[in-house]
């Protein structure tokens, strides 16, 4: 039996953690453009598409399409003028281990000068043995695939974490689970010298050496003694969504819970190097004692939410909507959770703290968040098959 000491959480929704970072420019902009408090404030969910099968991620294209990576290794186009492509765009199917239901296409992003080159970055666990793979190729081009990075991960199949993304600075993050199973067996989260339970930023658009990637000179422990340079924050139990909010480049990541908590972090661009507890802290709670060092900071997170309170069991972490359809939502950080599909919100105030609050459900089993060119919201359901588009409404004070 795992050893745990849980220190008291409260026991309303939602819950707000005070935090000491200062105000960045994009909590600036949010505090001073929105025109109402979130909760009043909804999601409403439409349906564009159905007819996928098992999709886990979806990122939007220059062109104005969306890509959907179904989780067996296939990727469809959707658009919203033509709606959904009957035959995918891109199949990997031959590469990737997809037979545990957390192995498969786990991730897809299109290069920041993909409307040159057609380049799109993609993280998948490959055959035989599940191993935490990140790749490119160019769109349609199978046979042109590139292996950039590997992590082995063949024990057990869960905890393969599989995010991928661009910074405005031009890097690619990439995130890991801890190796699987319960309980952090191999104390990945708190060992940096391995990618398991991590965040990776690398720089891909140039080689070093041997290695198809050179390691930014910034990231926080290049010059670390047995440390793996690639590391840009730690700590994580199983990151299956982050995204980085275009506005300021910081880091927001869902970070799934074992069995108590589920949380959300926010990391900005000069916390590289940041610890987020696990599994030493389970979200604020400590989880287990051995692994919580003297002199350690564990950075908090910024909101989570138990179990039993809600009904929730894996985090999907989301985005920040910067889109304008919506003014008053612009600069709030839209999140949910596979079972419960509660819609939470988070966003910075100028104090340097947080407003959260649910607002509305969406549809069954989301598995991820992703905008298109417009910054506009579209959310994934799993066995569904579902794309569906978001938008918000206005809910009256009284109503509250």
């Amino acid at each position: 039996m795992r050893r745990r000491t849980v220190t008291a959480l409260a026991g309303l929704l939602p819950l707000i953690l005070s935090t000491a970072l200062s105000t960045s420019p994009a909590a600036a902009d949010a505090a001073g453009s929105r025109a109402v408090p979130l909760t009043e404030l909804t999601v409403v969910s439409e349906q564009v598409a159905s007819g996928l099968r098992r999709p886990v991620a979806i990122t939007g294209l220059p062109d104005g399409r969306m890509l959907i990576a179904e989780k067996d290794g296939t990727v469809r186009s959707y658009h919203p003028d033509t709606g959904l492509a009957a035959d995918p765009v891109l199949d990997l199917t031959a590469r990737i281990e997809a037979t545990d239901n957390e192995r498969g296409l786990l991730g897809i992003t299109p290069a920041p000068d993909f409307t040159r080159t057609g380049m799109l970055y993609v993280s998948y666990t490959s055959k035989p043995a599940g191993e935490l793979t990140l790749a490119r190729l160019p769109l349609g081009a199978p046979d042109r695939l590139q292996v950039l990075l590997t992590q082995p991960h063949a024990d057990y199949g869960n905890h393969n974490g599989g995010q991928v993304a661009f910074g405005r600075e031009g890097y690619l993050y990439w995130s890991t689970g801890d190796g699987g199973y319960a309980n952090d067996p191999y104390k990945s989260g708190q060992d940096l010298g391995t990618l398991l339970g991590k965040i990776v930023r690398i720089d891909v658009s140039r080689a070093c050496g041997t290695k198809p990637y050179c390691v930014p000179a910034s990231n926080p422990f290049v010059r670390t003694p047995g440390a793996r340079p690639e590391i840009w924050v730690y700590g994580l139990r199983n990151p299956w969504r982050f995204s980085l909010d275009p506005a300021d480049n910081s880091l927001w990541i869902g970070d799934v819970g074992q069995g108590l908590v589920e949380e959300i972090d926010h990391i900005r661009p000069w916390q590289g190097g940041a610890n987020l507890g696990w599994s030493c802290r389970e979200g604020s709670p400590v989880f287990d004692p051995e692994q919580c060092k003297p002199g350690v900071r564990y950075v908090d997170p910024v909101f989570e939410y138990e179990h039993y309170m809600t009904e929730g069991c894996s985090v999907t972490g989301g985005v920040v909507y910067r889109g304008s359809v919506t003014p008053e939502a612009r600069g709030t950080y839209i999140a949910s959770d596979y079972c419960n599909t509660l819609a939470y919100a988070v966003r910075p105030t100028a104090a340097g703290g947080y407003e959260t609050a649910t607002i509305g459900t969406f549809p069954t089993q989301p598995t991820a968040f992703g905008t298109d060119v417009h910054g506009e919201l579209y959310v994934l359901s799993d066995y569904p098959g579902w794309l569906n588009k978001v938008r918000f409404a206005r809910v009256p004070a009284a109503d509250n």
